[in-house]
């Protein structure tokens, strides 16, 4: 009998973080340039400033979204994550856009990034390719965003705020050479 052979598999993942210049000025471009699609400028944000998995994004639902007319949160974790303004503002403008999607199934929707199928989120394999289009690598730039966060605060709050597992930030703290040996997690009012 004659020997199968497969291919090699190849992984097309990002490789290195981006550096903190480059994944701002790859932020700056989201928010500033209109001629970007608005749906993959709100994506690239919550990509590049809460290092959230394209998998994750694309789940959220428009209840997902909290305004009360002066801020404007996600709910990511616990507590909401609120968005800086100028995010907010493209989160505004484009949750008022999805009421004018092409396709009928979406406009009656409640999934923040709806997909072409009733019913269904966009799918991320799209989402990916969306960002790449603009010039954000989505695992560089949420490696990037994370490891920025933890360096900036406790991983503890950070994989709280964020829905990542405590022991994941923990492990990018010390990888991206930050300590916080003297954090105590819990109720200091006693």
């Amino acid at each position: 009998m004659p020997r199968l052979t497969l291919p090699p598999q190849v992984i097309n993942q990002d490789q290195a973080p981006l550096h903190q210049h480059r994944r701002l000025a790859i932020l700056r471009r989201a928010l500033n340039d209109d001629s970007l699609p608005l749906r993959t400028r709100v994506a690239a944000a919550l990509v590049l400033l809460y290092a959230q998995p394209v998998a994750c994004i694309i789940r959220l639902t428009v209840d997902d979204v909290l305004d009360d007319g002066a801020t404007i949160a996600v709910r990511l974790g616990d507590p909401p994550s609120p968005l800086p303004e100028p995010v907010a503002d493209l989160m505004r403008a484009y949750i008022r856009s999805c009421r004018h999607l092409p396709y009928a199934s979406s406009r009656s929707s409640q999934w923040l990034f709806p997909g072409r199928q009733p019913g269904q989120p966009m799918n991320p394999v799209s989402l990916q390719v969306h960002l790449r289009k603009i010039g954000v690598p989505p695992q560089r730039g949420r490696t990037s965003a994370i490891r920025q966060l933890v360096l900036q605060a406790p991983a503890p709050v950070i994989a709280k705020a964020l829905d990542y597992h405590d022991k994941t930030a923990t492990l990018l703290v010390t990888e991206a050479g930050g300590t916080w040996a003297r954090y105590a997690p819990g109720d200091h009012t006693r």
